[in-house]
């Protein structure tokens, strides 16, 4: 187990030595750059056989120690040129430009610029700036300044064409050519130029003297129609101050007419104001007042109409209801009057034989109980006469709580009680209690005495006929 697990690590450990190598010698190549790849099995297929391989936009394997890898940068270069050149004309002047140019993207040009310009490509600006510096003193020496100056697209164009082919063996593209400025050290192009500006400025000056007699002339006639303005306007106003003197004249003359005039129409403007504003409040009130009122009082009418005839009509309803309800009560109440009748004379023969029997037993019951009562108060009066002390006695304990709380009451309204003496006046306060108590009892005794007797010999004498017996007819009275 152990020495497969040794196994697995070192296979492992290869596989991860393989793609780290991969990786190591993997070279690509991005999108605005070539790969230069040289050495032992470097070779570019196909119609044009090199010693060396181009990978351009992809990636290759490149194995250290047998084959070089180096990059070469197909992007856009710019380079600034300053060409001293003398025209037909004798002038030397200087024209400044600017090449915009790349390396060709054809496996052939790559090799041609490869061949030339890999790991030098500062090499690269100067072959570019001595190909155009001679092609461009080629053709601007044939033409005049005037040319340079209007036909610069023209000629750069040709210097375009002509250095075309040369780029193209150094493996090169050109994209533009730009002629930005042309200096003139000997002032040629400012002599050139002094004529048309002289013809310009003359021009102007013309130009200028025929504005500025067209405004003179148009001023002088603006001045004559102002004169004849100003005139006609003073001619105006002199009318018109006339015209205010005469009227002042006639209102100073005619001023007590003018005001009576004015009174006489504000009375007549004052009269019909207030006829109007009569009229608006006539109006006011008959619209808030009179109009509101018809009209509450049509409703009210309307209302009352309605509310009558509602109540006649829920009349005459009532009436036909209550002449059914009568009808069917009677009806009514004659079946039930018929039922009850007969219930009634059945219940009543019933209870006419209850009442009876009743009677009966409740007879018997009353002449017992008064036989009982009639014997118990027989005994009660011979107890009297035998233990009458022992009766008062008991008596008197029933009732003593109830005189002694009566003795009492005389202090239950009182909050505060101060008691003078200590204890003598506490022990007197007692005592007077006390006392009243006491009257109380012999008081009791004699009043239930009397009444006891009397008591005893009422019962004596009610409960004992002749012979001494209890007769029925005097115990069913008693009870």
């Amino acid at each position: 187990m152990s020495g497969l697990i040794v196994a697995l690590i070192v296979v492992g450990g290869i596989v991860l030595l393989i793609v780290a190598g991969i990786r190591f010698m993997w070279k690509v190549a991005e999108p605005n750059e070539a790969v230069i790849v040289s050495g032992l099995g470097a070779r570019s297929g196909g119609e044009h056989e090199m010693g060396f391989k181009i990978v351009a936009g992809r990636g290759t394997l490149v194995f250290p120690g047998l084959q070089t890898a180096r990059r070469l940068s197909l992007a856009a270069q710019k380079s600034q040129l300053s060409v001293d050149l003398v025209t037909t004309q004798g002038v030397p002047v200087t024209l400044k430009s600017v090449v915009v140019y790349k390396i060709d993207d054809s496996m052939k040009q790559v090799a041609n610029a490869a061949r030339r310009f890999l790991d030098n490509e500062r090499e690269m600006d100067r072959n570019v700036h001595e190909v155009f510096t001679g092609h461009i003193r080629a053709i601007v020496g044939t033409v005049v300044v005037e040319t340079l100056i209007r036909e610069r697209a023209k000629l750069a164009a040709q210097t375009v064409d002509a250095a075309r082919g040369e780029m193209e063996r150094l493996g090169l593209r050109i994209d533009s050519l730009q002629f930005q400025e042309v200096e003139d050290p000997t002032g040629y192009i400012e002599n050139v130029a002094k004529p048309h500006q002289a013809k310009i400025r003359a021009e102007a000056r013309i130009a200028e003297a025929d504005r500025d007699r067209e405004a003179t002339e148009q001023e002088q006639i603006n001045a004559a129609i102002k004169a004849k303005a100003i005139s006609e306007s003073e001619i105006e106003q002199a009318k018109r101050r006339a015209a205010a003197d005469r009227a002042k004249a006639e209102a100073s003359q005619a001023g007590p007419f003018v005001h009576a005039q004015a009174l006489k129409a504000v009375v007549v403007e004052e009269t019909a104001l207030a006829q109007q504003e009569a009229e608006r409040q006539e109006m006011r009130l008959r619209t808030q007042v009179v109009r509101p009122a018809e009209a509450g009082r049509d409703a009210r009418i309307a209302t009352a109409e309605a509310e009558r005839r509602e109540v006649e009509l829920r009349a005459l309803a009532t009436a036909e209801k209550v002449k059914v309800e009568a009808a069917a009560r009677a009806e009514e109440r004659r079946v039930t009057a018929e039922a009850e009748g007969g219930a009634l004379e059945r219940i009543g023969r019933g209870e006419a034989e209850a009442i009876r029997l009743k009677g009966v037993a409740e007879g018997d019951a009353v002449r017992a109980v008064g036989l009982a009562e009639a014997e118990a108060i027989r005994a009660r009066a011979k107890a009297l006469e035998e233990h009458a002390e022992e009766v008062i006695n008991v008596k008197i304990a029933e009732q003593l709580p109830a005189i002694v709380s009566a003795a009492a009451s005389s202090f239950k309204g009182i909050d505060h009680m101060i008691v003078l003496n200590g204890a003598e006046g506490m022990k007197g306060m007692l005592g007077q209690v006390m006392g009243a108590g006491v009257a109380g009892v012999s008081m009791f005794r004699d009043l239930f005495a009397t009444n006891g007797g009397d008591r005893a010999n009422g019962a004596k004498a009610e409960g004992s006929d002749e012979e001494g017996e209890p007769t029925e007819e005097k115990a069913l009275s008693s009870s």
